[in-house]
């Protein structure tokens, strides 16, 4: 069996906790299977190279960004390497470069559009262990680029697609996907199984246990997932297809994202064209616009746009939105960084109705006011005050009996 495991950063936090993913890779190795390894940087090392370049730049280039964040994980690749050797097993580290994972130009978060992983296959056919850098690839015009928050995530489901692995295992500091942030919710239960779908839905809407667009890479090529911790020896969770059974669940979690910011451009013309002006400049900025609520407009002229995007995006996103308010001689531009949103999540609601009122009567019993509302299939999404966050979880929780 060929299994490519992806170790996080607390989990090669340090010498000691690098030596003991290198004990259980050789384990993985002795148990008769290949294995290819993905890293991430050791813990708090990416915030502090961020840290340095902004004592520099207050915005430094992207481009130079790219080249000085892919280090973390080229330490971390290499470090395992040598310990893997001083148990007497061969490894060898690489580069995204080296490891022929190909992304398009887009700094800071680019997207992989080919894996060709020879040294990989190469590496495998003479009974050495890969040690990949994760988070990083490389452009067609040989940039160093990045490939976002949790990339190696990306990293390692790509390589495991490229080579056809039987499983990925992503291994984290925690057990597993819970129905919700235990540290909100004492009585969140760990799932066994839970489908890409759902995971997508709960990875998008604020759980940090996978990047986003990992899931959305193993979802099409079908690349089974594991998610567990490395630092015990328990069963994770399995990310997989949806079966019959899981359709009787309604809803199997509960997620939250504090790392929102909601944008109002006041009083714009209320005629055809608008919001597509102002949604193409922020998608050309490369920012991902989550909820949009268009009012209806009370008097035929003016309306207000408001939406959401990621904290990381909010200067950008503002700069952006006041110049198209400006052209349109809008009335201005409000920000509000003191939101959340909540979500309830479950391949269930496709056969189950009532599911969205029993969510707003239960924030309402709390006294919770709704800003905005995004729904799909397999989704609710409610954004809120930020104070109630974590009562909206565990009201949420219970009342959907998950914590049975």
């Amino acid at each position: 069996m060929l299994v490519v495991q992806k170790y996080g950063g607390t989990s090669v936090g340090s010498i000691e906790r690098i030596k003991a993913v290198a004990r259980r890779v050789v384990e993985t190795k002795r148990a008769g299977h290949d294995v290819v390894v993905v890293v991430s940087a050791m813990a708090g090392e990416t915030d502090k190279l961020i840290s340095m370049a902004q004592e520099i730049s207050e915005e430094p280039p992207e481009r130079e960004m790219d080249l000085l964040l892919s280090s973390g994980e080229r330490v971390s690749a290499a470090l395992l390497a040598m310990a893997i050797n001083e148990l007497g097993y061969r490894a060898m580290s690489f580069t995204g470069r080296q490891v022929g994972i190909i992304t398009d130009t887009s700094h800071t978060k680019a997207k992989i559009e080919r894996v060709t992983a020879e040294r990989v296959k190469d590496a495998l056919k003479e009974g050495v262990i890969p040690v990949v850098a994760g988070f990083q690839g490389i452009s067609e015009t040989s940039d160093v680029t990045t490939l976002g928050r949790g990339g190696s995530d990306l990293t390692a489901v790509a390589v495991a697609a490229a080579l056809g692995a039987d499983l990925c295992e992503i291994y984290t500091d925690v057990e597993g996907v819970f129905t919700a942030d235990p540290n909100i919710v004492p009585e969140a239960k760990k799932l066994e199984r839970i489908t890409y779908e759902e995971m997508l839905e709960m990875a998008s809407l604020g759980a940090k246990v996978l990047q986003t667009r990992s899931v959305e890479f193993a979802m099409k090529y079908n690349v089974p997932l594991v998610v567990r911790s490395s630092f015990t020896d328990r069963p994770g969770t399995l990310v997989i297809k949806e079966d019959r059974d899981m359709e009787k669940v309604m809803v199997s979690g509960v997620a939250h994202d504090k790392n929102q910011t909601k944008i109002t451009i006041l009083s714009v013309p209320d005629r055809p064209g608008i919001a597509a002006k102002l949604f193409r400049r922020i998608a050309d900025a490369n920012i991902v616009v989550d909820m949009i609520v268009q009012n209806i407009s009370s008097d035929g002229r003016s309306t207000d746009i408001s939406f959401t995007v990621p904290k990381a995006d909010r200067d950008k996103a503002v700069r952006i939105t006041e110049e198209v308010a400006s052209e349109l001689d809008a009335k201005g531009v409000s920000v509000d960084d003191n939101i959340a949103k909540v979500s309830i999540v479950g391949v269930g609601m496709k056969t189950h109705s009532g599911v969205a009122a029993k969510m707003f009567e239960t924030l309402a019993r709390e006294g919770i006011n709704i800003m905005m509302i995004s729904t799909s299939e397999i989704k609710v999404s409610c954004v809120i005050d930020v104070k109630y966050t974590e009562l909206a979880v565990r009201v949420l929780h219970e009342a959907f009996g998950l914590d049975r």
